[in-house]
Order: C-alpha cells, then structure tokens, then sequence
C-alpha cells in the first residue's frame, strides 16, 4: 500500500469579514453609550476630632447633624442638643419628606449654614444612606412657576451615630 503526500503548498486565506462587520458595528455603538453612561459623585467631608473651634467667640449658630435609627430620624444641632425626631412612617420606612420639610424650615432660619453631617448605624443601608443624602442636599423652589433645584445643605459629612439609647433602655 503507498501512502500519499497530502499536498501543503495550497496557500490557506484567513476570512475576516465577519469579524469586521461586527467591529463595524460594535465601535460606533459603543462610543454613542459611552456619552449617556456618567457617573456622578458627590464630595462628601468626613468630620475629624480637632473640628471644634479653639476660640468660643468662632463657634458657628448651629451644627448640624441627622442620626439615622432603625425606627427614626433624630435632627440635632451638636451644641444644644436634639431639634427634632421624626419617626417612621406607618409602613415603617423612614420619612424623607417630614425631615426635608423640618430641614427647609432650619435653612429658612440659618441661610448661611450648609453644612451637615449624617450618623448612621452599622447595620444602615447604603440605599438609605445615599437617599438621606439626596434628602438633606437639595431642595425644590418654583420660581416664575418652574421647579428649580437650589442647595439646602451641600456640604455633607458623615460619620457613626452613638448607640440607639432607647433600643439599649428598651432591651433591659
């Protein structure tokens, strides 16, 4: 029996048409999502220890800060003490719209306070984190019969809210 040769001189073409119709395609839808995928990113301060102010004369009116609770909102200003507590609502989720109302009214009175700062327990949710955040940031004004969005409190730190007290005196 004779064994053949198999004949390796037959040029091979490599067939890349499809692959280009596909990157025909692909690169310019591609560089048209890449205009409408924006990532925004909100600067955020986080509090230090050294931020009181050595001189009391320097001290501000008011310091702000919101504790976020498992069961409520607790609005407090550092030096005085607790302003408001808002509760959950019936269905037992927090109440956005009652702290934003309390919050327009405090920028009512202190128009040249912007900061705040947010305390959160461990166990809150990074949803409820960042839509608290929206909450305290940003406010709706109609001007000449137009909604526009003007800053409430820009400046926002967060931070560990101190244990739940009433949870702990509830528990004994």
């Amino acid at each position: 029996m004779r064994f053949r040769k198999r004949e390796r001189d037959a040029e091979v073409e490599l067939n890349i048409t499809a692959f280009l119709n596909l990157m025909v395609v692909l690169i310019p839808f591609l560089l048209l999502n890449a205009v409408f995928a924006q990532v925004s990113i909100l600067q955020l301060n986080l509090p230090s220890d050294n931020a009181a102010p050595s001189d009391p004369d320097s001290q501000r009116p008011l310091v702000l800060e919101v504790l976020i609770y498992q069961d409520r909102f607790e609005v407090i200003d550092r030096q005085s003490g607790p302003l408001k507590i808002v509760p959950n609502t019936e269905d037992g989720a927090h109440d956005r719209e009652a702290l934003h109302t309390f919050l327009v009214q405090v920028k009512e009175q202190f128009p040249d306070i912007t900061d705040i700062t947010l305390l959160c327990e461990d166990d809150t949710s990074y949803e409820l984190l960042v839509q608290t955040m929206d909450t305290v940031r940003l406010r709706n004004v109609t001007l000449n019969g137009q909604q526009i969005k003007r800053e409430l409190f820009p400046d926002i730190g967060i931070g560990s809210a101190p244990p739940d007290a009433r949870r702990a005196g509830g528990a004994s």
